[in-house]
């Protein structure tokens, strides 16, 4: 006589699928895998890239070695050049990210919850998210100048569209019978919309969010070409103009560090904030 499985989760598992740790569909894998897995992905390419400087022929101009990197991270950091780039950059993200945020996500949110507002403005935003940001360039030198305002400017018109219509999608799939519920329980337009839709999406802002400051990185180099005097963007520039290649790993390396950062930010902030969320991921 067969004995019953040990949970329906293993009844409804497909048999013909083999069932390792790795390949489970949808599941958690245990702590030590996933340490490992991480630590992985960040060693291995270290090592290749370690392996093929020493070992291999390869140009210094073309692909310095970690050490050569790091020779140039302490000098570049002595000198307290790296630590102004740095700021200045973290600065320029920060005001033109925020004021995106800060002016996408309610967009974002009315126009998922009103049809009329979507009617009126998702053309409109679905016309600009397809002109590339840096090809504003001319006409922010034209208007602003070539101080800091171009380059704040740049990177919100890099952002706000996208990041509106990313909040959109997300307010569009509230489920329709959570808002006749609590019109039912008394609750009028706006207190749905501040107190059960808000909180609804909160996850799906979060992650919108932290998706589209990648694009506001990515936005810094093409900003700081305005006339910048200091900041990453400037520096990997000025670095490749004189072959200079181990500046620019230093200044490849130091962004994606920082990103890194703001996004496991994010994630804490999603787990701290919307624990229900993270629980049903």
């Amino acid at each position: 006589m067969t004995q019953p499985p040990d949970s329906i989760r293993d009844y409804l598992r497909p048999k013909t699928v083999n069932q390792t740790v790795f390949w489970r569909l949808a599941e958690d894998i245990p702590p030590r895998l996933n340490t490992a897995l991480v630590i992985t992905s960040i060693a291995l390419p270290l090592l290749v890239w370690w392996i093929v400087t020493t070992v291999g022929t390869v140009d210094p101009k073309f692909l310095p070695s970690p050490a050569q990197v790091l020779a140039a991270f302490g000098r570049l950091w002595q000198t307290g050049e790296l630590l102004q780039d740095t700021i200045a950059s973290l600065w320029r993200v920060g005001v033109g990210f925020l004021l995106a945020a800060l002016f996408s996500i309610p967009v974002g949110v009315l126009m998922g919850s009103f049809a009329s507002i979507r009617a009126l403005l998702e053309p409109l935003f679905g016309l600009v998210r397809y002109m590339p940001a840096p090809a504003f360039i001319p006409l922010l030198i034209l208007y602003l100048g070539i101080g800091e305002e171009p380059k704040i400017t740049l990177i919100f018109i890099g952002v706000f569209f996208f990041n509106s219509l990313m909040v959109m999608d997300t307010v569009k799939f509230v489920p329709k019978e959570l808002i006749e519920s609590t019109y039912i329980l008394g609750g009028d337009r706006l207190a749905t919309l501040i107190q059960v839709i808000f909180p609804y999406v909160l996850p799906g802002i979060l992650d919108a969010c932290r998706i589209n400051l990648a694009a506001a990185w990515q936005l810094v180099i093409v900003s700081e070409l305005i006339a910048a005097t200091e900041g990453l963007g400037r520096r990997i520039s000025v670095a490749g103009r004189f072959l200079r290649t181990d500046e620019i790993f230093v200044g490849l390396i130091v962004i994606g560090v920082i990103g890194l950062t703001f996004d496991l930010l994010f994630q804490y902030l999603l787990r701290v904030s919307c624990r229900w969320a993270s629980q049903k991921r």
